[in-house]
């Protein structure tokens, strides 16, 4: 098959910070990707301006009427069956935008949307850490915690787009808070969660004049991240691999649940958890001994993301190759 008789498909990854626009093939090859600054104080409209722009420069290479689908990947509330973008906190002013409308009637194809969790699920299943399981879920452990499901080899969203909401989930009466609820899976486990918890924990050992080597005055205390506790526990500091043991302990309760209530041969869990792999999975595998079905555990894998950075140029790609293979 030449170029010109190549199908191709087009993803949008649209985020708060970044966007951008991929081509690919069924193959998962990406061909090009074209990446621009979303400055939100734009409004949406010029923003989709700049879409569209990048998108026709791009026709100059692949021909326009080898456009099967285009598949977008965008951070909820959004309504996946309608193609609405419902307000994202991420995108102030995207108020009720009818953005598959919008793209699959200015380029003729079909076009479709899915959350962000939801599309990094699908590429982590398509081609990454979960390729051939039926049963998977997707973790996203990084700014927040959310978690796209593949059910019986498909896609499931719920009745309303709210289904893995897993963040929303109470594991402790207090704790730091994550989707508005202290002690939730999402304040234990996820980037903003452990900064809360560094800067309460470090904090309270300087008040009482312990040292902490990671954070030598309370002054810090506040700024920390959950990329400083990281690297101080990856050097072995105290402090830091308590606080990687209490995130890494409400990590294990929060699969355990998943894998009693769901059954899943594989949870791939990214970000944080990618990265860091070897701090967490101790805590993990004790709590999961301890808390879940152990004929359950046995038959599902806890795996770091396979696609690493490059899993949201992916996710929106393979929001459109899913759309139209399976």
């Amino acid at each position: 098959m030449t170029e010109k008789q190549k199908e191709y498909y087009i993803g949008l990854d649209i985020g708060g910070t970044k966007c951008a626009v991929v081509i690919g093939d069924k193959d998962f090859n990406i061909d090009r990707k074209v990446q621009f600054e979303t400055r939100t104080e734009r409004g949406y409209i010029e923003i989709l301006d700049e879409f569209h722009q990048n998108i026709e420069k791009l026709f100059l290479e692949f021909p326009k009427e080898n456009l099967k689908r285009i598949g977008i990947s965008c951070g909820g509330p959004l309504d996946s069956k309608e193609g609405v973008i419902y307000s994202p906190p991420n995108l102030p002013g995207w108020d009720n935008v009818p953005i598959v409308e919008i793209f699959s009637k200015k380029y003729g194809v079909p076009a479709v949307i899915q959350n962000d969790a939801n599309a990094c699920a699908l590429a982590e299943w398509l081609m990454g850490a979960g390729k051939g399981t039926q049963n998977m879920i997707f973790l996203t452990f990084g700014t927040g915690m959310g978690a796209g499901l593949v059910l019986n080899g498909r896609l499931y969203t719920g009745t309303n787009d709210l289904g893995g909401e897993v963040g929303h989930i109470r594991l402790a009466n207090e704790g730091p808070v994550g989707f508005g609820k202290p002690g939730s899976f999402e304040g234990f486990c996820s980037g903003g969660g452990i900064a809360q918890l560094a800067q309460t924990i470090v904090s309270e050992k300087l008040a009482k004049g312990e040292s902490v080597d990671f954070c030598p005055n309370i002054e810090m205390a506040g700024e920390l991240s959950a990329k400083d506790v990281a690297l101080a526990a990856r050097i072995g500091d105290p402090t830091a691999e308590e606080i990687i043991r209490i995130s890494g302990e409400y990590l294990g309760r929060g699969l355990a649940v998943l894998i009693d209530i769901i059954n899943p041969q594989c949870i791939v869990i990214g970000s944080i958890y990618a990265r860091n792999e070897m701090l967490f999975k101790p805590h993990v595998d004790r709590i999961l001994k301890e808390e879940a079905i152990p004929s359950a555990v046995k038959v599902c894998q806890i795996k770091p993301a396979f696609l690493s950075e490059s899993i949201g140029d992916f996710a929106a790609l393979c929001v459109a190759l899913y759309e139209n293979e399976f």
